[in-house]
């Protein structure tokens, strides 16, 4: 039972839009079928859930001039990607995993389909492609508003600084692109309003879904670091929090001034105390076995 992504440009986003809203056990049992059994009605039901999803995330990307039924399609794929490869047992909600394989997989359409820039594909062309121009805006409004006055070497410089690229990549994605600048304060045609394009590109900050996933996972994780260090003793827990938790970590030498105890035991104790929270948190949650290496 496959999720129709060919529909008509406002057939898809209407059922998107009319689909059901599910709670965090439903989409946990779903997920679980459909990786245990392969039950298509589970996918089905858990894709349409989330479909609005993909469309929100696909709509960001208009601007770049694919037609919205094709971004709408490359983000039903990466929802569809998304389902196959989550993991239920991880214990964070699907529109938080979800949403970063949505945004790669439009992404990939438009940099595949920009004749531009067709030939980079680089995680570092990629930042610059979909970021060059907003960070541009925010710059040159910033220094207009400081009475200054950036060049073009300049500009490309801070750019490059803020982005964290090198600045012959800058240089080259400008040129790529200059053909079809315009002033993102230009203000856009046939707009009552006076708006200007800078106010149509997509905030790039969190969504509210992401916000709250991303809250839930911290307070879930949260609560399993709690229930390891309470395996500990009072000595353990002490060691750790100097060691991993400080602002500056102390020095096992410090440690040992202080406890009474030789550098060599104030490293077994760390250690016996780490093996103890990872052996805890392997029996609840896989996932964070990683956390405290």
């Amino acid at each position: 039972m496959a999720l129709d992504l060919t529909a008509s440009d406002n057939a898809l986003p209407r059922r998107a839009m009319k689909a059901e809203m599910l709670d965090a056990e439903t989409e946990t049992q779903l997920a679980r079928a459909w990786r245990d059994h392969r039950d298509e009605a589970a996918l089905h039901r858990l894709i349409t859930a989330y479909m609005r999803l993909a469309i929100s995330t696909a709509a960001k990307f208009k601007r770049y001039g694919a037609p919205m039924n094709d971004l709408i399609q490359e983000a039903g794929l990466g929802l569809m990607k998304a389902a196959e490869k989550f993991d239920p047992d991880r214990g964070v909600r699907f529109s938080t995993y979800a949403v970063w394989w949505i945004k790669a997989s439009v992404q990939d359409y438009v940099m595949r389909n920009w004749s531009l820039v067709r030939t980079g594909s680089t995680s570092a062309q990629k930042s610059l492609f979909f970021n060059m121009r907003r960070v541009q805006a925010r710059l040159e409004r910033e220094a207009m508003a400081q009475g200054a006055a950036l060049d073009r070497d300049q500009l490309l410089q801070m750019i490059a600084m803020d982005l964290g690229v090198p600045l012959r990549d800058v240089e080259m994605m400008d040129g790529r692109l200059s053909g079809s600048d315009f002033s993102l304060n230009a203000q856009q045609s046939g707009d009552e309003e006076g708006r200007e394009w800078i106010e149509t590109l997509a905030d790039e900050g969190e969504t509210t879904a992401e916000m709250v996933g991303e809250a839930h996972d911290l307070a879930q994780l949260k609560m399993w670091l709690g229930e390891a260090m309470d395996t500990l003793s009072e000595r353990e827990r002490f060691i750790l929090r100097e060691r991993k938790l400080a602002d500056e970590p102390r020095t096992l030498e410090s440690l040992g001034e202080e406890l009474s105890l030789s550098k060599e035991r104030v490293r077994q104790l760390e250690a016996g105390a780490l093996q103890k929270m990872r052996s805890v948190l392997e029996t609840n949650r896989h996932e964070v076995h990683n956390f405290l290496s």
